[in-house]
């Protein structure tokens, strides 16, 4: 990473060319030097109806970033630092209720361990007289590719079982017709699709952590980050991209073996994601 001119507290911006963390500055919001500050913040569990009082805090711990701004109220004559629920409630509680739905909705569907990670060679996919794909533009300046176009092409032919809103939106034009879950999915379909095999569904534990943050304990936020992380990094892995320079060796997804070895990491990551979301579930319950 790159030190941020000026960041005198030594916090530095993402990579924009790592294939993992470019992820969380392009869909995560995780931008800049003020990214990864809002990251390191601490916040208490609230699980007073009354909301926390960190007694030695003071203004000084929000202006360092030490302390989360939002919600916090500084208490006169150095009585510390309160944070308070009922104080900062939204206008629009409707992304908070989404949220909690959709993490909800993932707890109770059956994985599906079959998709192989092919929704990024679906965003390549590109048949002769095909237009160039728009997704080849994201991370073509900065990674090669690993396999040869007809490689890359059979792979998607052979049929996609991706379920992830978002990650079908970025697909080639050509290649929405091969998922198996449909070529065209609207926001409320993440309802009835999302599951928990989904590695993209253990990335968004990161939004989701980030949209109600920091009404939850820090150490959540950071699992959640931990989980987002390793799910990235097995997408990247899979994926038709050679990012071995970035200490991610292959999973050949397109043979036999590769699809035994993403199938194990998928199952293994799986576990590691579910006690982070019934956490988060039971925050916006909260």
């Amino acid at each position: 990473s790159a030190r941020m001119a000026g960041a005198a507290d030594g916090f530095r911006k993402l990579d924009a060319a790592h294939p993992v963390f470019n992820f969380f500055e392009q869909y995560y919001g995780v931008t800049g030097g003020k990214g990864p500050r809002r990251l390191a913040r601490w916040s208490p569990p609230l699980e007073s109806p009354g909301g926390v009082l960190l007694e030695a805090a003071t203004a000084d711990d929000l202006g360092d970033g030490t302390l989360h701004l939002r919600g916090a109220q500084v208490l006169d004559g150095g009585g510390g630092v309160l944070y308070d629920p009922a104080a900062c409630v939204p206008a629009d509680a409707s992304p908070f209720l989404w949220h909690r739905d959709v993490l909800a909705a993932t707890e109770a569907a059956p994985p599906i361990t079959s998709c192989y990670g092919l929704h990024e060679w679906a965003m390549l996919y590109h048949p002769e007289g095909a237009p160039e794909p728009p997704s080849a533009r994201y991370q073509g300046s900065a990674l090669q590719l690993r396999v040869d176009r007809e490689t890359l092409n059979a792979a998607v032919e052979g049929g996609v079982s991706c379920t992830h809103v978002d990650a079908l939106r970025f697909f080639a034009p050509a290649a929405a017709r091969h998922n198996r879950h449909g070529g065209r999915l609207e926001r409320i379909d993440q309802l009835r699709l999302e599951q928990p095999g989904c590695v993209h569904a253990h990335m968004d534990l990161l939004k989701a952590a980030l949209r109600l943050s920091p009404w939850l304990p820090a150490e959540l936020l950071a699992d959640a980050l931990e989980v987002a992380i390793a799910a990235r990094s097995l997408d990247v892995a899979a994926s038709p991209y050679d990012a071995s320079a970035y200490g991610l060796p292959p999973i050949r997804v397109e043979l036999p073996s590769g699809r035994d070895e993403y199938r194990a990491a998928q199952v293994e990551l799986m576990h590691r994601a579910a006690p982070v979301r019934a956490a988060l579930r039971a925050a916006f319950d909260a």
